[in-house]
Parts: structure tokens; C-alpha cells; sequence
């Protein structure tokens, strides 16, 4: 290996441990915070690149804060790093907070940025309130008629109940429950059309953000539209609901008006056959009497002279019984 290629390497080593160095030791950043009126010892630096806290991060919120007027420790920038939040949101809230004259501490913004919440956007929200459309609720007057109701809520974040206060599900589902209940008592669907905002009152009224994160500032109705008649409707599917029923009792009562009558028709038909079954037996007792003595010859004819006499009087009073087709008159 010659001399010029040991100068190579020597040069290209030491260009290697040079950068190595400027990464380690953030001269330039350090340079900028002493110039902003930030100090931070160098040996800090070296030991945020170990503990691997970017340096800009801390430096540069650190360099915001100062020049807001805010005081924050460097300690106290990366325990919130640490902890998994984000450092320059909560610094920017509480800039602008301050600017805005919203009492907010570093405690309690760190607090709602650790629980998930973004704290920037809810200083944000406490000076801009937020407009909420609901989505439109169906809800019934006494009278039977469906109003469906479109409402928006006027929102402001309230700091104080950002940390286990509920959100604007919890908002939007109030606000439904009170305009139903607000419709539901109404005696009828004209005197909401005429007041839409008795329901705006009413639901107002309610305290509807108590353990929530925001502070509702008003809810008006959009706009209220006539559904269906629900009462009609009921009454009718209730009247069906009769007519089958009846008709289920006609039925049950027809069947056994059925039944009954093929008993009886049943029980007709066998008496007719104990009645043959008896006329089949009188001329066998007509000859037991012949054989016993007990009839004669002579009343034997008058026996037959007595049914002769039966049938020509049932001829006469039914003539058409054995002709099934009479002449015509």
C-alpha cells in the first residue's frame, strides 16, 4: 500500500469522525439558541442525541416559549417527549392560549395531549367555536304526525373538562334525545312548525354539556319537514290487525259449524240404519207370530190392507216423490 492511498484513507476517516462529530454535537443549533437568548449547555445536546431526544425539538420549542414570554425547562420539554407526547403542539397551544387570554398551565396541556386529545386544536376551538350539524332527527307530535328536525349546534371547547370529558358523539346524541323529547310533547305538529325554535329553547334548557368537552353556546333548527302520519298509519295496521283477528274467530267458528253439522249428519245416518236394520226385522217376526199362532191369516191382510192404505195416502201427498221427472205444468 504507497503513501498516497494511506492519505486517502487518513482523509477520508477523518472526514467520517467530522460529521460524526457535527451530528453528535449540534454547534449550529446551540449557536442559533445562544443568539435567541436560549442557553443550553452543549453537553445537554450531546446527551439528548443520547437519550435520543431530537435536539432542534426541545431547542426550538424552547426558543418559541422565551420568545412568547413563557417559561419552560428544558427537563420539563423532554419528560413530554418521553412520555409520548407531542412537545411542539402543546407549545403552540400554550401561545396561543396565553394570546387569547385562555388560563391554560403546561400541566394541563400536557395532561390533554397525553389522554389523546389535540390540545392545539381545542385552544383553537375555544376561541373559534365550532359548528355542529346534526343529523336529522324523526320524532312524532301527539297528534300522530312524523316532523323530521335538522338542527346545529354552536360548540366551544371548554379546557377545563378536555381530560375525561365526553366528545361531540356524546353532544350530537344529546341534542337528538332532547329534540325527540321536544316534538314528542308538542300536542300537535302545527305548533312546532310555527315555533321551531320552542324546541331549540327546550333542548338548550337541558343542560345538555354537563360532563362533556365542550360548552354549547346555541342550537338552531335548520329546518323542520312534515313525515309521515304515524298515527294514521298505526290505526290502520291496528284495524288490520282486528279484521284478521275476526276473521281468524269467523273461521274458528264456521269449522266448527262444519264439524258439528257432519256429527249430526253422522248420527242421522245411523239412525236410518237402526231403522232399516228394525223394518228388516219385522217379517222374520211376522213369521215367528205365524208360527207361534199369535197371527192369523186375517190379520196378516189387515196388516197389508193398513200399508197399502199408508202408501197410497203418502202417493197423494207427495206425487212426485217416486217420479223424478213430473210432467211439466
Amino acid at each position: 500500500m504507497n503513501q498516497n492511498t494511506l492519505y486517502l484513507i487518513g482523509a477520508a476517516a477523518a472526514f467520517i469522525l467530522l460529521i460524526f462529530f457535527f451530528y453528535l454535537v449540534p454547534l449550529g443549533l446551540w449557536f442559533s439558541a445562544l443568539l435567541s437568548g436560549v442557553r443550553v449547555p452543549i453537553i445537554q445536546l450531546i446527551a439528548m442525541r443520547i437519550r435520543k431526544v431530537p435536539p432542534s425539538m426541545i431547542v426550538n420549542a424552547m426558543i418559541n416559549t422565551h420568545k412568547a414570554g413563557l417559561k419552560l425547562t428544558r427537563d420539563e420539554l423532554e419528560a413530554h417527549f418521553l412520555a409520548g407526547g407531542h412537545v411542539q403542539s402543546v407549545v403552540n397551544a400554550l401561545i396561543s392560549a396565553d394570546k387569547a387570554n385562555i388560563p391554560l398551565d403546561f400541566k394541563s396541556a400536557t395532561a390533554i395531549d397525553l389522554a389523546g386529545r389535540d390540545v392545539f386544536l381545542a385552544v383553537q376551538m375555544s376561541v373559534n367555536p365550532k359548528v355542529i350539524d346534526v343529523p336529522p332527527v324523526a320524532a312524532v307530535a301527539k297528534d300522530g304526525i312524523q316532523l323530521v328536525a335538522k338542527a346545529r349546534v354552536t360548540v366551544r371547547a371548554n379546557i377545563r373538562q378536555l381530560v375525561g370529558g365526553a366528545g361531540e358523539e356524546t353532544i350530537l346524541a344529546r341534542v337528538g334525545e332532547g329534540i325527540v323529547t321536544s316534538i314528542g310533547s308538542a300536542a300537535s305538529h302545527k305548533l312546532v312548525l310555527e315555533n321551531p325554535d320552542s324546541i331549540s329553547k327546550l333542548v338548550l334548557s337541558k343542560g345538555l354539556d354537563s360532563g362533556t368537552a365542550f360548552e354549547i353556546l346555541s342550537i338552531d333548527i335548520a329546518d323542520v319537514d312534515v313525515g309521515k302520519n304515524i298515527g294514521a298509519e298505526l290505526q290502520m295496521a291496528q284495524a288490520n290487525a282486528d279484521k284478521n283477528i275476526a276473521q281468524a274467530k269467523a273461521e274458528e267458528r264456521r269449522s266448527l259449524a262444519v264439524a258439528l253439522e257432519q256429527e249430526n249428519k253422522a248420527k242421522a245416518q245411523e239412525a236410518r240404519a237402526k231403522v232399516i236394520e228394525a223394518e228388516a226385522q219385522i217379517p222374520m217376526a211376522i213369521a215367528d207370530a205365524f208360527r207361534s199362532g199369535n197371527l192369523g191369516v186375517m190379520d196378516y191382510y189387515k196388516l197389508q190392507n193398513v200399508q197399502a192404505d199408508t202408501d197410497m195416502r203418502q202417493s197423494i201427498a207427495n206425487p212426485n216423490k217416486n217420479n223424478p221427472n213430473p210432467p211439466a205444468k
